[in-house]
């Protein structure tokens, strides 16, 4: 029998494993005859039947056939898509569990990856676990076979958008009306050339930017107009790169999110960067201020500062506070939200973070804290600059183990930097992925 014939027998085989551990990715892991198998949808100490659905040399990707025996952590899915919708990855696991798994995996790469391990392990940051998502990007397809327009996330594993009625895990305005959205768009003219929707929820209004690959109709944009009318919708168009975004009809009212606990009010664009849980994110600056121990005279550091998400509360307790950002937009957004603010402690700098140079001129002469808040690949290029700037304390907010781990092994190991705490902040729950928070001391 030829290998393809080997593997294609192998894909409409059965078998049984008991999972042990999760996969970086939530997939469940088993072993057979030696080899890995990743089960998706199982928790460590259950016992499953599963079907290959990939097989390798190495190992095989399989789903679930039968649950045998159940995990005590294991809850029921409160989504009806889940297992066919791909955003969500752990919706069949009690919140601790997944807060445990993250913790897990961060523990880690932190000591797989940068050879360092935590003084202590920082409690994690949470917040609601449903209906938090105020950003995402929904696919759209016109499916005729289907009754018409699809609008959601992609099927697991899959190209295909997912038939879906509601998403659990956005905001509800949104999340509740994704059958009233496919219905509008079938009405247009448009409707096999509108490829996806952002979404980004604002405390005052939320937005919806269609990708349009033609133009509206005059009759398409009076559809559009009033579902954004019915639903309270601001409605904007993007026919080409995103410098294109633009109201449907005249001038929309400002977007923004506030920051109680730091009398801030934040100004974004529909497709600017903000963090997608406005709870946990309340929490997360809460709690880099605290870490930071800001005094009056401190002079801090703000790298990948993005519109002044941490800036603002920087500068409430800080005597200077200067930002870098590499997209120049971002950066005209921070310095009119340190202006809205009250915040003229704020100085706001354009530069490649990725490629800086060995002596940059935003560099201040002293600085005592940094605060970094890199993007997934991390903040490689910048640590000996960080490290040179002698800040005797660093608040790393990190959205992906593994860089953070990287980063983490050039402050402790080569920089002489203490790792003092770590933990993970569940901004994206029900997912696997991690977001988390270091803290170093010179």
């Amino acid at each position: 029998m030829s290998r393809k014939a080997r593997k294609r027998a192998r894909r409409h085989a059965f078998g049984v494993t008991e999972i042990t551990d999760l996969a970086s990715n939530a997939r469940g892991v088993g072993h057979v005859d030696g080899k890995a198998v990743f089960v998706a949808d199982t928790l460590p100490g259950e016992q499953v039947l599963f079907q290959p659905v990939k097989v390798r040399r190495d190992y095989e990707e399989a789903d679930m056939v039968t649950l045998f025996s159940a995990a005590t952590n294991r809850v029921t899915p409160e989504c009806a898509h889940f297992g066919l919708c791909g955003g969500c990855a752990l919706q069949h696991a009690s919140p601790d569990a997944q807060l445990r798994f993250k913790q897990g995996q961060l523990v880690s790469a932190l000591s797989r990856v940068g050879h360092v391990q935590a003084e202590r392990e920082l409690a994690p940051l949470v917040g609601a676990r449903w209906g938090y998502r105020r950003r995402a990007r929904l696919g759209v397809k016109y499916v005729p076979k289907k009754g018409g327009t699809l609008v959601g996330f992609r099927e697991r594993g899959k190209p295909f958008i997912a038939e879906l009625s509601r998403c659990e895990v956005l905001v509800p305005s949104v999340g509740t009306r994704l059958r009233d959205l496919a219905h509008m768009i079938d009405r247009l003219t448009i409707r096999e050339r509108i490829p996806q929707i952002e979404v980004a929820a604002a405390d005052n209004r939320v937005a919806l930017v269609f990708r349009v690959l033609d133009e509206p109709s005059a009759a398409d944009r009076e559809v559009l107009a009033a579902f954004g009318t019915e639903y309270d919708f601001a409605i904007y168009l993007q026919p080409g790169n995103e410098r294109t975004i633009a109201p449907l009809e005249g001038t929309a009212e400002p977007l923004y999110y506030t920051l109680p606990d730091f009398d801030a009010r934040l100004y974004f664009l529909p497709n600017d960067f903000v963090q997608i849980h406005a709870g946990v994110n309340e929490a997360m600056v809460a709690a880099a201020i605290g870490h930071l121990d800001l005094q009056i005279e401190d002079t801090v550091l703000e790298l990948f500062a993005g519109l002044g998400n941490f800036s603002v509360p920087l500068a409430r307790s800080a005597g200077r506070v200067v930002t870098v950002e590499g997209e120049d937009g971002l950066v005209e957004r921070a310095r009119d939200n340190a202006r809205a603010n009250d915040c003229a402690n704020i100085e706001a700098h354009v530069d490649n973070l990725f490629e800086p140079a060995a002596a940059p001129a935003w560099m201040p002469e002293r600085v005592d804290k940094v605060l970094i808040d890199p993007p997934r690949s991390g903040a490689a290029e910048v640590m000996p600059l960080i490290a040179a700037s002698g800040a005797s304390r660093i608040v790393y907010c990190s959205c992906h183990p593994a860089t953070l781990a990287r980063d983490a092994d050039t402050l402790v190991n080569q920089h002489g930097y203490r790792l003092v705490a770590a933990g993970v902040m569940d901004m994206f729950p029900h997912t696997a992925h991690i977001e988390s928070m270091a803290v170093f001391e010179r």
